[in-house]
């Protein structure tokens, strides 16, 4: 700009100010922030459940924050946490859950880690081998809620969501009662064994079943459960027989049942109602015990082959068994003998039992009437062979007539029964007569004899061989050449046999023409057997030809 050019003068700035008050936008940044954390932070309460503690014996194949938790192999939490207790002796297991997840936690759940396992039932957890380890669970029916858990090392055998009951068993002995092994009815595998325990006092075993739905139904107030494991070999008149429910029964063992009596089973049992578990089919499916009574045995022989429990056989039927057995000594004869006591159930008789028990109905004690009726009819027991090869013995009662029984001071308020020796003394009497028998026979005197007859033999042999065989050799060759002298005399034409033969025969067939004319003569004049044969007139001369 020139200096001529003419100067313009500007007016200051004066500031103005907006009556409004304005928001920087830069604030918002921090604003969306905020916003976005508060969002993820409601969204993981959202999804996350409560936390619960879970014990284990061990963490084995359990893994921090990678475990999951599975309920029908759907996840409802993670492990979280896994730290030793405060004392070292097992393994505090902190697990998240979802808040699906969250009604799980309850008092009674079950949790337990899904590893593979065999078992009875077969292979499970297989799928673990790939996808690793995971934790189980088992949804209680309560409604109180639970943080704290102490874990099962196995699955349970029965889990909340399984229809069916449970139903407990009493037992002496557990036999091959495992648990696990398989309910079977009518040889079909319809539940299981759950557990199985001793009682307070060690006398008896209280087994749990499980039996599902709807085969809970044949459980009713009549059926009778057995121990079906191993092997029943039985050897009788038609053969061998091997009866067994299942493979897995012979290897694990197993439990059966069926109604004692199919026409009347009884009603439906109730859920833990209580059966006895007998030892065998055999005991369980036989009749009514009803009350026993007691007998006493009086043994003057070896009681080798009997033991508790022994079987008392009746015609067949198993009524009783040995209850004891007491070795005695006699001061008389200062001989040894047992006095053997036997429990017998004569109602196992049926409805000869029935009939017995008519005979005396108004008796104090109908069982022990009837037994001393049958003694008077001469009720005998005896021991006799029930395995030859393990040598066991089993008591017999059968009648014999004329037995009598004798009391003993020292239970004389049980019956006696008599006793006949028994069948495998017999055998060992009859031994010991015919060894007897045999060594009365002079068997020296019988050799001596028979080496002189054997030498008197041998001297007659030699004789023929020295003697009489070259003598006889000689007759054999004369008759061989008498026999081919015949054989020439009758065989040659010109000999004087073959003409004489010849001469004979022509005479023969002269004779026999002559008999032939004879007859024809007789048969045409009869008459001349009685006037003898006409003399007939010589025939003329012919005429001399002319």
């Amino acid at each position: 700009m020139s200096e001529d050019s003419p100067t313009y003068a500007l007016p200051a700035p004066e500031p103005r100010r907006d009556g409004r008050k304005r928001l920087s936008l830069i604030w918002l940044v921090p604003l969306v922030a905020g916003l976005v954390g508060l969002g993820l932070v409601v969204r993981t309460w959202l999804k996350t459940g409560p936390t619960i503690t879970i014990t284990f014996d061990t963490a084995e194949s359990l893994e921090n924050g990678a475990t999951e938790v599975r309920y029908k192999d759907v996840v409802v939490g993670k492990v979280s946490s896994i730290v030793l207790r405060e004392d070292d002796s097992r393994v505090l297991v902190e697990v998240d859950l979802t808040p699906d997840g969250a009604r799980l936690a309850v008092k009674d759940s079950r949790f337990w880690v899904v590893r593979p396992r065999i078992g009875i039932g077969g292979v499970s957890g297989i799928n673990t081998l790939l996808s690793g380890a995971y934790i189980g669970v088992d949804v209680g029916l309560s409604e109180e809620s639970q943080r704290d858990f102490v874990g099962l090392e196995k699955p349970p055998a029965v889990t909340n969501d399984q229809k069916g009951r449970q139903f407990t068993l009493s037992t002496r002995d557990g036999g091959s009662v495992t648990i696990g092994a398989p309910v079977y009815y009518r040889r079909v595998a319809v539940g299981r064994i759950v557990d199985a325990a001793l009682d307070d006092n060690g006398q008896q075993i209280t087994v749990r079943v499980f039996i599902d739905e709807p085969y809970d139904g044949f459980v009713t107030t009549g059926v009778r459960f057995w121990n079906a494991g191993g092997v029943d070999l039985a050897v009788s008149s038609e053969g061998l027989k091997l009866n067994t429910q299942s493979l897995a029964t012979v290897l694990a063992g197993g439990i059966a049942f069926q109604a004692a009596d199919e026409r009347n089973p009884g009603d439906r049992a109730a859920e833990d109602s209580k059966f006895v578990l007998y030892d065998n089919i055999a005991t369980a499916l036989a009749p009514p015990d009803g009350p026993s009574v007691s007998a006493l045995l009086v043994l003057r022989q070896s009681t080798r082959g009997l033991a508790l429990g022994t079987p008392v056989d009746f015609n067949g039927i198993v009524i009783g068994a040995i209850k004891s057995i007491e070795p005695q000594y006699d001061l008389k004869s200062q001989n040894f003998y047992s006095n053997v006591l036997v429990e017998l159930f004569l109602e196992r008789l049926g409805p000869a039992w029935a009939t017995l028990k008519g005979l005396n109905p108004e008796a104090d004690s109908p069982a022990l009437a009837v037994l001393q009726k049958l003694i008077d009819q001469g009720l005998t027991a005896q021991l006799r062979a029930g395995n030859l090869l393990t040598g066991q013995q089993y008591v017999a009662l059968y009648f014999k007539p004329g037995a009598k029984a004798k009391r003993v001071a020292t239970l004389d308020a049980v019956p006696e029964i008599p006793t006949a020796a028994g069948s495998l003394e017999e055998i060992q009497t009859q031994i010991e007569s015919i060894v007897t028998k045999l060594d009365k026979i002079p068997f020296e005197q019988l050799g001596a004899d028979l080496r002189t007859t054997v030498n008197s033999a041998n001297t007659l042999l030699r004789t023929f061989d020295q003697d009489i065989a070259p003598q006889a050799k000689q007759t054999l060759e004369n008759a061989a050449a008498a026999i081919r002298s015949l054989e020439a005399n009758l065989t040659s034409p010109e000999a004087p046999i073959q003409q004489d033969t010849r001469r004979m025969l022509d005479q023969l067939n002269r004779t026999a023409a002559s008999f032939r004319v004879l007859a024809d003569y007789l048969e045409k004049h009869p008459e001349s057997l009685l006037r003898g044969r006409a003399v007939e007139p010589e025939p003329a001369a012919a005429p001399p030809a002319q």
